[in-house]
């Protein structure tokens, strides 16, 4: 019998292309086309092989029906997912967050009942993005659990229990001031260990971003980052996934995106606001909705895509 994985590769019919392509999204809301077949091919092949499996339709069974299906996924979607990142990436932007948006919000502790400023990293990956609010959280002068609580979830479990260990390579290090690394981690066979206290700063939770279920149980945030993560999304999914962090904010509560990423197409709730150091997007207050031009700009964008959605 011919196996799949002949000379380690594999090749999907187009039905079986199209079958995993369909189970990843509604799963997970990846999205697989044309152009990133290859790679799901070569991590299909992965797994079939630690499973040692015979077959593409044999590796879909199992996690369909076989006893351990359930747990075969959230594999396979390990396997898909990307986690590049290091420590301060778009610095610009994580300055914003503490010298204006938090500091805005300090200013209105009192209206917040003296509550900490709540902030949700949103697929966070191997926990370099929370931490590093947490440290210049720190740097600033607040007080964790006090004066700010940070949050991070990613869909990957493999990558929280790296998060939750806080053991990092030289590579994440590659955007942080030295005496920050110095101050915060402890340096063992060139390896660098995150100090217990910053560890404590930061909740990790396993959270799939299209698990309406989980969700509805977070509370309401003050500032959500969601930074070079709907990008891997389809169009559908990045709406869905836009209109959670909508629900989850507090009015006036801030969205940031990567700096790759834009609500041009997706919606028109939020309003983008201009900071001394970086554009986010905005929560409006009641009865203080934007006549931004990016306002108007993002519904003219979506009424195009639906009428061209009906003509075809």
């Amino acid at each position: 019998m011919n196996s799949p994985l002949a000379n380690d590769g594999l090749t999907l019919t187009d039905a079986e292309f199209r079958m995993f392509a369909e189970l990843i999204r509604e799963h997970a809301g990846l999205d697989f086309n044309e152009s990133s077949r290859f790679l799901l091919e070569r991590r299909l092949a992965r797994r079939i092989r630690e499973l040692e499996l015979g077959s593409v339709s044999a590796y879909h069974y199992h996690i369909r029906n076989g006893n351990s299906g359930s747990d075969e996924l959230p594999n396979l979607i390990d396997e898909l997912t990307t986690n590049e990142t290091y420590f301060f990436r778009e610095y610009s932007q994580l300055r914003a967050l503490i010298d204006e948006i938090i500091e805005e919000l300090q200013l209105d502790r009192e209206k917040r009942g003296g509550r900490p400023i709540t902030i949700w990293s949103a697929g966070c990956s191997s926990g370099e993005e929370p931490y590093s609010i947490a440290m210049l959280a720190r740097e600033a002068g607040l007080k964790p659990g006090s004066d700010v609580h940070v949050y991070a979830s990613d869909i990957s479990r493999r990558m929280l229990r790296k998060a939750r260990k806080g053991i990092y390579r030289e590579a994440s290090f590659r955007g942080t001031d030295p005496h920050l690394r110095d101050k915060y981690f402890i340096e063992k066979d060139r390896l660098w260990q995150i100090s217990d206290d910053l560890k404590r700063d930061v909740d990790f939770i396993h959270l799939n971003l299209l698990d309406n279920s989980k969700i509805a149980l977070l509370r309401t945030m003050d500032v959500i980052l969601c930074r070079n993560v709907i990008i891997y999304f389809n169009i559908d999914t990045k709406c869905q996934v836009v209109r959670t962090f909508y629900e989850k904010l507090r009015p006036g509560g801030h969205l940031l995106l990567g700096h790759s990423e834009s609500l041009i197409n997706l919606s028109t709730s939020f309003e983008l606001r201009h900071l001394r150091r970086d554009l986010v997007y905005r929560r409006p207050l009641p009865g203080m909705a934007s006549e931004d031009p990016w306002n108007i700009a993002a519904a003219a964008a979506i009424a195009r895509s639906d009428h061209d959605g009906i003509d075809k």
